[in-house]
């Protein structure tokens, strides 16, 4: 039987473009609670940076659990690069590819930088294979190799996200789930902490972000998805949602574009709902 989808979509430019990850009426919740995703469709495209934004409970991290394994959809289809992983346990998913970033402290404070990072290659055999990789991320990362043997207790907040990133690029995936990356980061440390998404796209990666500084996460990424209740109310490029003037005025009552300020005012806005939850990014 044929999918009902094409792993292959064109951009309005004609630029034919690789899926490589795909939602569809993906329906999820804790334990005996309510549906908290109801009907999520979505579609990510290779070597992109797409971020989701809205509201607080809209569903935003529910999804990337959804992608990692953490949680199992009650409803609905997950396909990675063709592979159906709905229901996968989340070391399954890992060593397909997936690597998730939460976005709660994660580190072993009393252990060292290095230490913390080796931890993410645990599912590499060879130990050849972890020093290369290691010393990778060291080239990548300056930081890593100069506080190598500090505590990572000892790190500031963007430190120990830059480290925690790291560690999750041990097993060099092709996809990377960054959940609310600039959580309780000082706003001055936002652009190299988002710097780093960019980073990654620049190595091939593909990146899922989810932000609650969504203006800033917005110029970094280059397709923007809309949540609100449980369900995707708007896809598109990123610079059409920042200047979408609808989201803009329900954001921060302006063009997202054009807003100085760092805040994001994501807790209490109500989305306009459109007729369908499966349109397609351009």
């Amino acid at each position: 039987m044929q999918p009902s989808w094409k792993p292959i979509w064109e951009t309005e430019s004609g630029r034919q473009c690789a899926m490589v990850l795909r939602l569809e009426n993906v329906v999820a919740g804790y334990d005996e609670g309510g549906d908290v995703l109801k009907g999520v469709n979505l579609e990510v495209e290779k070597n992109s940076i797409t971020c989701i934004i809205g509201p607080n409970g809209a569903g935003k991290s529910t999804v990337l659990r959804s992608i990692s394994g953490l949680l199992k959809p009650r409803i609905g289809s997950i396909t990675f690069q063709d592979r159906a992983i709905a229901g996968m346990k989340p070391r399954q998913i890992l060593a397909l590819g997936i690597v998730q970033v939460p976005q709660n402290h994660s580190l072993f404070n009393d252990m060292t930088v290095r230490e913390n990072i080796r931890l993410g290659g645990y599912l590499l055999r060879d130990s050849s294979l972890v020093a290369r990789r290691l010393q990778e991320l060291e080239e990548l990362f300056p930081l890593i190799k100069e506080r190598a043997n500090d505590r990572a207790g000892d790190l500031s907040g963007g430190q120990q996200r830059t480290v925690e990133i790291a560690r999750g690029l041990m097993l060099d995936p092709a996809l990377v789930l960054l959940d609310e990356p600039s959580l309780g980061l000082a706003p001055k440390v936002l652009k190299q902490v988002l710097a780093t998404a960019t980073q990654l796209r620049e190595m091939g990666k593909t990146v899922l972000l989810v932000e609650q500084n969504a203006r800033s996460a917005l110029h970094i990424s280059t397709h923007g998805v809309v949540m609100e209740s449980g369900r995707v109310r708007l896809t598109g490029s990123s610079q059409e949602i920042l200047h979408n003037p609808e989201i803009g005025h329900l954001y921060l009552g302006g063009s997202l574009s054009s807003h100085t300020s760092q805040d994001d005012a994501t807790n209490s806005v109500e989305l306009p709902v459109r007729t369908s939850d499966t349109q397609e990014m351009p």
